[in-house]
């Protein structure tokens, strides 16, 4: 088992979306999105999924396809972004480890998120702009990200993130806001869905249907 800790932010309402229930448990072409993104994590040992609105149902679905996930609870997911949900994910986390920040309503092209998980260094998911309401990164002349923006970049964020635990601090807003005093970061273009809005959901079922192929 590999020993990265990934840390899977489920906490928010989801209420842009407007499905009445977490964006991990919607159903994408059949399966909720937080299956979807356990079945490409079967070789890591510490999956920590951070829970708030409707908790018990997300903790039901997680365990009714694996047992050893670890859960933590964002009280404040009202009022909180999701670097609130991923430092209750970070605590305790191996310090000299990697630790994996992953957005409960993203999917990540299998081959994609292989080579992502399978590289050593810190690295940000950045993916060609394609969200209704994105947040974007700049990056320098060697390819990493120098900033983030709703204004301008080049690639969106994904929300994708591997770090050594021992540099990361906590906070309320927003994952991104988090990796800020740590840039400039590497990026990997990758090739995802986020679901955000009923535009989103209806792309990333498209995109499934068509082999993760825009």
């Amino acid at each position: 088992m590999n020993e990265k800790t990934i840390i899977i932010s489920c906490a928010g309402m989801g209420n842009r979306l407007g499905a009445g229930i977490p964006k991990a448990l919607v159903k994408v072409c059949g399966k909720p999105i937080i299956i979807r993104q356990l079945e490409l994590l079967d070789d890591y040992s510490d999956i920590r999924v951070v829970v708030g609105y409707m908790a018990d149902k997300v903790i039901e679905t997680v365990q009714a396809y694996r047992k050893d996930v670890l859960f933590a609870f964002n009280f404040d997911y009202k009022t909180t972004g999701t670097a609130a949900s991923f430092s209750k994910g970070l605590m305790q986390a191996p310090a000299k480890k990697m630790t994996v920040a992953l957005d409960g309503d993203l999917l990540v092209c299998p081959d994609d998120l292989k080579a992502f998980l399978d590289s050593e260094e810190e690295l940000v998911g950045g993916c060609v702009p394609g969200t209704d309401n994105p947040v974007l990164m700049s990056l320098d002349q060697n390819n990493r990200v120098i900033e983030f923006s709703r204004e301008r970049g080049e690639l969106e964020w994904t929300g994708l993130a591997q770090v050594k635990s021992e540099r990361l601090t906590g906070g309320t807003q927003h994952v991104y806001h988090l990796l800020e005093p740590l840039m400039p970061l590497k990026v990997m273009k990758i090739s995802t869905r986020e679901i955000d809005t009923e535009n989103d959901y209806n792309n990333a079922v498209h995109w499934i249907e068509n082999g993760y192929k825009d």
